[in-house]
């Protein structure tokens, strides 16, 4: 298995060390250039393969989210601030992890070890799946427990049940599903699979996001709460549609 190349991208020295630090400790990562602004940045990805950016957000001259929007060719993107309040701003580049300095290594290792999933899943799924199983209308006499559809995850198919799905997430060309047990990445668009699922229980709420109607907990503001505690960002685009669906399927309690 191939290493994993990383680019690091930050305007500070110091921040820049700690990142290589943590990364020579890591042997399925490889750095392959260390650099202190995005225009710099752009210049390597010319150049070079890149697997993995570790990016600022704060830069002089371009910051490192409109950087991400620019590229045509995106790295997957782990983001390293000292500002919580770009959060958001990392769900729209769909980047991997979101990281507050000072980043303990512990915390830095979890993200890396995300990140590795995330990457070997994909190499691992390059042949696109096979049509997606429909599931099982809702008029049929199945049981619950029976609803369905096979994705293809690394080399098999995997039955996945309707039920145990709680939210999808849309990465470029691929869609991680989150189910009760796991996470699995698929070689497939998050508007793809949709035609494939009960418009009933499942509905788009941002252009990176999809959940299942019935792991809804709460809606507060321009968020959604899922089951899990996971807390979902509501496009603008979406913000309607979601809120008259979640209330006409009386999935909030009356105020």
């Amino acid at each position: 298995m191939s290493k994993i190349k990383c680019l690091i991208i930050d305007d500070e020295p110091l921040a820049i060390k700690v990142i290589e630090n943590y990364l020579l400790r890591l042997n399925e990562f490889e750095i392959v250039a260390k650099c202190e602004s995005a225009i710099e940045a752009f210049n390597i990805l010319q150049n070079n393969k890149i697997d993995l950016l570790f990016l600022d957000i704060n830069m002089p001259m371009l910051t490192g989210i409109d950087f991400v929007k620019s590229l045509e060719q995106k790295p997957e993107v782990i983001l390293t601030t000292a500002h919580r309040e770009y959060a958001l701003e990392g769900f729209e580049i769909s980047a991997l992890d979101y990281l507050l300095k000072p980043i303990s290594f512990q915390r830095f290792l979890k993200a890396a070890n995300k990140a590795a999933q995330f990457i070997h899943t994909k190499e691992a799924a390059k042949a696109p799946p096979k049509t997606v199983a429909a599931p099982v209308s809702s008029s049929s006499a199945s049981t619950e427990e029976e609803r369905f559809i096979f994705l293809k995850v690394e080399k098999k198919m995997l039955k996945v049940f309707l039920d145990d799905i709680i939210y999808m997430e849309s990465l470029k060309d691929y869609l991680r599903i989150y189910t009760k047990e796991k996470e699995m990445v698929v070689h497939y668009t998050l508007t793809k699979i949709l035609e494939n699922l009960p418009e009933d229980e499942f509905i788009r709420i941002h252009r990176s996001y999809a959940i299942s109607l019935k792991k809804v907990n709460a809606i507060e503001g321009n968020q959604v709460e899922l089951k899990n505690g996971k807390m979902l960002p509501i496009g603008r685009l979406y913000q309607q549609t979601v809120k008259d669906t979640i209330y006409s399927k009386g999935i909030m309690p009356n105020s």
